[in-house]
């Protein structure tokens, strides 16, 4: 039997870092547009100084091969690393199997006809390595001189490892799906709103920034929707197919060993179908015949592939409950409902809860501590708490314009204003826009279109003053 051999890998590596020939990426990924966080983080991985690898995670699709070789461009651009000094290896290639971290950059070395190996090393898919995170310390602790940058799409093993085996080690990055200011960015639109020196935003054409807000739920999620008709005329095949299946029948059973595939798949599914609805493991056990443990397992995998986000409860005075029976789920991104279910309209009954997870989705980097509060009475859609755990600020999440005509019928939000009366409280709407102040001594409501709320979270949350700036309500107070 033959086994594979170094010459085999050493061609292999020289196709995929063309830069040794060229001084450059391949023409595909030159071609791709920059995602809204690639300033962010290639800072991050330039910080040498730091004995940490950089290892950016993220959901299928979502450009990370893409970001990588953007990234690699910036180096060969700015002249601090030479051709020879960055290495790629892609580790979804049965080339590399049984390869250690250390095996891998001295392959790069000889490929490169580097007598070193390389100081910049990107492993992509490090998933596909055995005990990955252990080979990545070791090589950490042993070179301090070079910086490695790992990715990787099977989410839930790097998140779960990456904890588990590289503290101290590993600095993670999330690349969320697209917000919604990235879609209009990556389609030359962005102008559809106004940004004013006094850091006020304005709608230009609202009913055309909902329209698009409507496009954004149904195929804005990723990358390659935006360019491909063939992708928006069969969202199912292209991203149901390519993002929810690979992981829930591929990427999720092998690394867990999970046998019953059609149990997670029919769970995810009605998860789906009920983002940002409300339930418990009690009712979801009863309605699937699942068990309770095995349904927090599955919980905690699909969370850690990014597939859904887990949202806890809070009551009426923000505290958490003792026994948590109740939580929210949400997926990721509003696309992948819509690749499953197909397309919603703007007037469709889905649209409260689709809408509520678009916006949801513009904080998904920002990994903040938001909860949704619920009582006998009452409810709120999204509560951030501070680092003291009392409420920052609160969004009501609606698609109509009804709440700024009659803010008094808002009870849910006016039973916690009065209970946390400095908290920013905003109002999301069709197209309503001002303040309103209806309860006595209470705080104002600011109101503001949902398309420009969303636009404005995803603007500031890839920025670098994102956290920084006058809150998002503040904002949108002064934009009215």
């Amino acid at each position: 039997m033959h086994e594979i051999s170094s010459q085999q890998r050493c061609r292999r590596l020289r196709a995929e870092n063309p830069w040794w020939e060229s001084n450059g990426i391949a023409d595909y990924y030159e071609r791709m547009e920059r995602r809204a966080y690639f300033e962010r983080f290639t800072r991050l991985v330039e910080q040498t100084d730091i004995r940490r690898a950089v290892v950016l995670m993220g959901p299928r699709r979502v450009g990370k091969t893409v970001m990588l070789h953007h990234v690699i461009a910036r180096l060969l651009e700015c002249g601090a690393y030479s051709a020879w000094d960055i290495g790629y290896v892609s580790l979804d290639q049965p080339l590399y199997t049984r390869l250690s971290v250390e095996e891998l950059a001295a392959e790069l070395g000889r490929a490169s006809g580097n007598p070193r190996i390389p100081r910049m090393l990107f492993l992509d898919e490090i998933q596909y390595l055995a005990d990955w995170e252990r080979h990545l310390k070791a090589f950490v602790d042993a070179h301090p001189d070079i910086r490695c940058v790992a990715s990787g799409s099977a989410a839930a093993a790097l998140r779960l490892k990456s904890v588990e085996s590289g503290a101290g080690r590993f600095t993670d990055f999330l690349l969320p799906p697209l917000t919604f200011h990235e879609y209009l960015s990556l389609q030359g639109i962005d102008d559809l709103v106004e940004h004013e020196p006094s850091g006020q935003y304005r709608a230009r054409d609202l009913n055309q920034l909902n329209r698009q807000f409507i496009d954004y739920i149904n195929f804005g999620g990723y990358p390659e929707a935006i360019a491909s008709n063939a992708v928006r005329a069969d969202p199912r095949r292209y991203i149901g197919a390519d993002v929810v299946e690979k992981v829930l029948l591929r990427d999720l059973p092998s690394l867990y060993g999970i046998q019953d595939v059609q149990e997670l798949n029919a769970l995810f599914t009605t998860l789906a179908y009920n983002t940002s609805g409300e339930m418990s493991l009690e009712e979801l056990s009863q309605r699937s015949g699942v068990t309770k443990p095995t349904l927090r397992r599955y919980l905690s995998y699909l969370e850690a592939a990014f597939l859904i986000k887990i949202v806890h409860r809070i009551d009426r005075n923000a505290r958490r409950f003792k026994r948590a029976t109740h939580f929210k789920v949400y997926v990721t991104t509003p696309a992948l409902r819509s690749a499953i279910f197909g397309p919603i309209a703007a007037h469709d009954e889905a649209m409260g809860a689709v809408v509520e997870t678009a916006v949801f989705a513009q904080w998904y980097h920002a990994n903040l501590n938001l909860h949704y509060a619920r009582w006998q009475s009452g409810e709120v859609d999204i509560v951030h708490l501070d680092c003291r755990q009392r409420p920052a600020w609160c969004v009501e999440v609606k698609w109509s314009d009804r709440p700024g005509r009659y803010p008094e019928e808002l009870t849910g939000l006016a039973a916690f204003a009065q209970r946390h009366p400095a908290t920013e409280m905003l109002v999301t709407t069709r197209t309503h826009a001002g303040t309103a102040a209806p309860w006595s001594g209470g705080p104002r409501l600011a109101f503001a279109p949902t398309s420009l709320y969303c636009y404005v979270v995803g603007y500031l949350a890839s920025s670098d003053s994102a956290f920084e700036a006058p809150s998002i309500a503040q904002t949108l107070m002064r934009s009215a």
